[in-house]
């Protein structure tokens, strides 16, 4: 009877709730089940005889396969339309760079004297040239054309009106349009961090963001105040009001950066991920190599913060043209959407809907009522191997933009004692092409080795040069001081200068190969916090510049030697990782789990291996069992517990 009207009462669809595990009795006039849990034989019955509800019922497998099931029927990579959505992922990324690398420009130290004239605009008194280098201490510089001043201190800063000479291609830029010069040069540090700052923070939030409301939303609100923002920096009337909006724009640049990241990689299969998304680095590089010259061009730092932000206009036409992420559907369960932009993209490449062997669309007609699933990042804190995967990549990214700047550093300083000319383009090409050739070597390695076998080889680089660049030319500058020695300091800077190009060669492939690392082995329910957490990183990495140079570049050697110490332990943590290459992308955290590390060499053959492979990997929950069930193992159980 207690059945019959629990029936009756769901309509044969939803169950009633139920509190404290007690089964509800009769609804509508019938008396009330006592309160307590009913006798184990009758709760057992009354659960045998109720169906399993539809909601709580797993859902199919051939929908959770994207790579393997959805992404084959939908023609892969070769669809036209497919095509389409990754060349629009990557031409938003010229834009990008010019955005990244704009505060070598806008934020220059230029060259700098005093200035002062009678009203018809003739020199008297006295000039006091000062030299802006990247450290920030002055060096007496005569401009050409100006009088030779009869004196003078060049440390003098109480000077009124000043005359600036700007190497990076402009007029005038933010420093001398505020006279941020001598007491006031921390303002120009504390407006880089402005930026950096907002795209840590712009990753982390915005991450979380794109994995509960989808990426689509992300990329195109943060397109909308990247532009109210950026054009108002242009608009700033003190270096306070620049600052702050350089936080918000680099808020919203790192919304646009995740999520075109994210849609990049879910929308490409196994084989096509890593060139899809190098091509998309190298357009980035191109807006770097072309940054000088639209400087040049524009000749003012707010023409060129206008230019910069402009063309972000044309990604407004996103919200019509660029659909939401497939797999990020599939795997929040949304079916219903699903359909819809299955239909489009069949339309789209003029498909027949008869190719769909495996019985796509039918089999998600069978869950389209079921409700969406999202997951937030901190779910990842009760897993058992994937919060250790990606916090691994979070210290390989972090440690690899962070010693980059000691390599840059350590050129930078020994190339100007040496004979190459200290010139700002010189070394703004100099970066540029050591990581345009980074980014050619990471191609050939990663295809031949892997993402876990590069990811190695370049951090066993960084280390390298790193320990021989605090050892061994600490070693060589103690033999140099010997008179019978025959080594002068010059060997010395030459060695350094060999070891900080191949220090920055490595270190920018590994923060580069984190990142994407991290993208391919997150699952898709969280990838955008998981993104969000390898870039942010990075971000901190990237910080460490602006704070050594706040600082006038103390404590430089410790903080050589702590990055230094991070590289070996990154290299000993690299070999903890699983291999992603052509593997599929993990659509849950489940998937993710079942990533499991290879070992880096092919055991030989008759050799067992001694890790388990994806296929072999299943629920630990059987360890905990009674030791009745460990007498039922076969011969052929591997050491913990697994067939």
């Amino acid at each position: 009877m207690a059945i019959d009207r629990r029936r009756e009462a769901g309509g044969g669809g939803r169950p009633l709730p139920e509190e404290n595990g007690s089964v509800p009795g009769a609804v509508g006039g019938g008396a009330a089940a006592p309160p307590g849990p009913p006798p184990a034989n009758a709760a057992g019955a009354e659960i045998q005889a109720l169906p399993v509800p539809p909601p709580a019922a797993a859902c199919s497998p051939l929908l959770l396969d994207y790579d393997g099931s959805v992404l084959p029927f939908l023609g892969g990579l070769g669809g036209r339309y497919q095509r389409t959505l990754v060349l629009l992922t990557w031409v938003p990324a010229l834009v990008i760079g010019f955005s990244k690398f704009s505060d070598s420009f806008l934020l220059d130290q230029p060259d700098f004297w005093c200035r002062e004239a009678d009203g018809q605009g003739n020199w008297s008194g006295t000039l006091a040239p000062i030299h802006a280098n990247h450290s920030g201490n002055g060096s007496a510089f005569l401009p050409p054309g100006l009088p030779t001043p009869a004196g003078g201190n060049a440390s003098e800063c109480g000077c009124r009106e000043w005359h600036y000479s700007i190497r990076a291609g402009l007029v005038q830029n933010v420093v001398s349009k505020w006279d941020l010069v001598c007491d006031s040069a921390w303002k120009v540090h504390i407006a880089k961090f402005s930026l950096l700052v907002g795209l840590i923070f712009g990753h982390l939030i915005t991450g979380c963001i794109a994995d509960w409301v989808g990426r689509r939303p992300v990329l195109l609100f943060s397109v909308i105040f990247i532009l109210i923002f950026g054009l108002t920096v242009a608009l700033s009337v003190n270096v306070t009001m620049f600052s702050t909006l350089r936080f918000f724009e680099g808020f919203c640049l790192a919304g646009i950066v995740l999520s075109l990241y994210a849609l990049r990689i879910e929308l490409c299969p196994p084989g096509h991920r890593f060139m899809v998304t190098m091509v998309a680095s190298f357009i980035e590089m191109a807006g770097q190599f072309l940054m000088p010259g639209l400087a040049a061009l524009c000749r003012d730092w707010q023409v060129l913060q206008a230019v910069i932000i402009c063309p972000f206009l044309l990604m407004l036409f996103y919200w019509v043209i660029f659909p939401e992420s497939l797999r990020w559907l599939m795997a929040t369960q949304q079916f219903e959407a699903c359909k819809e932009l299955i239909l489009q993209f069949t339309h789209k490449n003029r498909m027949n809907t008869e190719s769909d062997i495996k019985g796509v669309v039918p089999e998600l007609e069978k869950e389209i009522t079921r409700r969406p699933k999202k997951v937030c990042i901190v779910k990842v804190v009760g897993t058992r191997n994937l919060w250790k995967n990606i916090v691994v990549l979070c210290v390989n990214s972090l440690t690899g933009y962070g010693i980059h700047h000691c390599f840059a550093k350590s050129m930078m300083g020994h190339e100007a004692k040496m004979a190459i000319t200290h010139n700002f383009y010189a070394d703004y090409y100099t970066m540029a092409g050591i990581a345009l050739a980074s980014c050619l070597a990471m191609c050939p390695v990663v295809g031949f080795l892997g993402r876990r076998g590069g990811l190695l080889l370049f951090m066993i680089l960084t280390a390298l040069a790193s320990l021989l660049q605090l050892g061994l030319l600490n070693l060589i500058g103690k033999y140099s001081q010997l008179p019978d020695s025959g080594m002068s300091d010059s060997v010395k800077d030459k060695f350094s200068v060999a070891f900080s190009i191949v220090g920055m060669f490595s270190s920018h492939a590994v923060g580069s190969l984190s990142v994407f690392f991290c993208a391919e082995i997150t699952p898709t329910v969280i990838r955008g916090g998981g993104l969000g957490l390898v870039l942010a990183s990075a971000g901190f990495g990237r910080l460490t510049a602006p704070i050594m140079e706040l600082h006038n570049q103390k404590g430089y050697f410790l903080h050589h030697v702590i990055f230094a110490c991070c590289t070996l332990i990154c290299i000993i943590c690299i070999l903890l990782l699983p291999e992603s290459k052509n593997q599929n992308l993990p659509e849950n955290i489940p998937d993710g789990e079942h990533y499991t590390r290879q070992p880096l060499l092919p055991h030989k053959k008759g050799e067992q291996p001694l890790l388990l492979t994806n296929s072999e990997l299943k629920d630990y929950s059987g360890l905990h069992d009674s030791a009745a069930v460990s007498d039922g193992i076969s011969e052929n159980t591997t050491a913990n517990g697994m067939k």
